[in-house]
């Protein structure tokens, strides 16, 4: 027990890795055992981030579980694990959704063992982008993350998948130049990689002292820019979003619930762990400029919603529309970092990621399961299938109305947080982001209406394409994302406590 106290972070983030690695002695063509050994192996790192969450002192400043690893000595990079609360928020995301993603995959029927492995070596390296607290680290896992998930669109997906795969890893390759470069310009400076120490040393420097021929500031300033356009292209910001819709249509069910669920999530928790702390001037001097690409997602990936009639391009084009209000609050708290407003902003940021994560994936999911049934996504080919499917039916009302924003469920206090704290910060975007919050009831409305309701379509009435109820396992990977929905609805205080004594205490 003193050992798994002493090294919670590192069995969190290398058991899935260990687990994948061990399933290439496993028999072969032992589908069944590849499935649940790869489910049982997912909720190991979920049982431990419990154990992380009850044990976490959230009035407690600086990192906890702290871990420090000799790695890269010569250049001062260490392997060095922490977790705050922030960074805990989004490792209980990823460890939640993971078994689910995989429970969520039992219907795979081709190349499992590989299938799996990939799933668990992608676990591993989105755990490591918000455990680390080392950047040479951070890069590390977060180009990790890219190769499990190309393989899962390309080998996994649909028609296109060849296309958006590709697609997917040369956007977000490109913009990972530019933070290699960031980082290794910080690394240069200062003689370390650990985070730690740079917040410490970061504002001790001069504006105007030359560094590399240049002067501070334009030092920062370019490392600031290096640092957005990569994590702008993962949130993904408007107008660097073009991948997301084409890897979320394409993906396979699983690998779209944890792109929308957690993936997305990384390129804001970089601007939260990395741009606001260390780039406060240029935060505030180019917020403007960020919350006209936030309002711009915000609105746009509301229209394109709207627009589409392929079932899971609307749910993709929602995400550009979701993550738009984190981007709103994180730009808000850059303009007016310390004030009680921002301080509700990046709350309702921070919550918004961990609630889009659990609403996207669900609807990812239940979209699969319809289209597992009918070979179809397209919306104009459905039409009252509720009399045929009320489970199914009222499972997706409830999806869909907790990514509206209904009071009552999670997506409502987190975006009414970050328009409540950005409405006296940044007022004209806000008002032109509720333009975007109307439609985002209008395309989930449409969602709802071309599948549920109106004339039944016969076609999946009678014969041999009878649509058939969702079934228990399906039940099993909505009921944890159904009653985490409902629970931080009505009662947020267990998860926003957490967030704001992070916020709080980082910024």
């Amino acid at each position: 027990m003193n050992f798994i106290s002493t090294h919670l972070l590192s069995l969190i983030l290398f058991f899935p890795a260990l687990a994948a690695v061990m399933m290439l002695f496993l028999p072969k063509d032992e589908n069944k055992l590849f499935r649940w050994y790869a489910f049982g192996a997912s909720l190991v790192p979920f049982i431990l981030s419990l154990v992380a969450w009850f044990q976490f002192k959230s009035n407690l400043p600086g990192f906890q579980f702290e871990e420090t690893y000799v790695w890269y000595e010569a250049i001062g990079s260490s392997m060095h694990l922490g977790v705050d609360g922030l960074s805990l928020t989004m490792v209980l995301l990823t460890t939640l959704l993971t078994p689910l993603a995989i429970l969520a995959s039992f219907s795979i029927s081709e190349k499992i063992k590989a299938y799996m492995m990939l799933f668990l070596f992608l676990e591993m390296g989105m755990l490591g982008v918000f455990l680390s607290l080392d950047l040479l680290i951070f890069f590390v896992f977060w180009e990790v993350g890219l190769v499990p998930m190309y393989f899962l669109i390309n080998q996994w997906g649909s028609a296109n998948r060849n296309y958006a795969s590709l697609k997917f890893m040369i956007y977000t390759m490109g913009g990972s130049l530019g933070l290699l470069l960031g980082i290794q310009l910080l690394g240069v400076l200062f003689g370390t990689y650990d985070l730690v120490a740079l917040y410490q040393n970061w504002t001790s420097l001069e504006p105007d002292s030359i560094l590399l021929g240049m002067t501070v500031q334009t030092v920062k300033t370019v490392a600031f820019w290096a640092f957005v356009v990569a994590f702008a292209i993962k949130v993904p910001v408007w107008p660097f979003h073009t991948w997301l819709p084409d890897a979320h249509t394409e993906a396979p069910t699983a690998g779209s619930m944890i792109l929308a669920g957690v993936l997305l999530k990384l390129g804001a928790y970089g601007f939260l762990r990395l741009i606001l702390p260390l780039y406060p001037f240029e935060a505030k001097y180019f917020a403007g400029a960020l919350a006209f690409l936030a309002t711009a997602a915000i609105v746009f990936g509301a229209f394109a919603s709207y627009a589409q009639t392929d079932f899971k391009r609307l749910v993709a084009y929602s995400s550009v529309n979701h993550m738009g209000f984190v981007v709103l609050g994180i730009a808000a708290a850059g303009l007016a970092s310390g004030t009680p407003d921002a301080t509700i902003a990046l709350n309702g940021a921070i919550l918004q990621m961990f609630n889009h994560g659990l609403s996207a994936a669900g609807m990812f999911f239940l979209v699969g399961v319809i289209y597992e049934r009918t070979h179809t996504r397209n919306l104009e080919e459905f039409g009252g299938l509720f009399p045929l499917v009320p489970v199914y039916g009222g499972i997706l009302i409830f999806t869909s109305m907790a990514s509206l924003g209904l009071p009552g469920l999670n997506g409502f206090v987190s975006e009414f947080l970050v328009v409540r704290g950005s409405w006296p910060i940044l007022p004209m975007y806000t008002a032109i982001s509720m333009l975007g919050l109307l439609f985002t009831g209008a395309y989930i409305l449409k969602g709802i209406m071309k599948v549920l309701h109106g004339p039944m379509n016969e076609h999946w009435a009678h014969g041999e394409h009878k649509l058939t109820e969702i079934n228990t396992r399906e039940i099993l990977v909505m009921a944890p994302l159904m009653v985490l929905i409902l629970w931080i609805g009505i009662y947020p205080a267990w998860i926003l406590d957490v967030i704001n004594k992070a916020v709080s205490m980082l910024f």
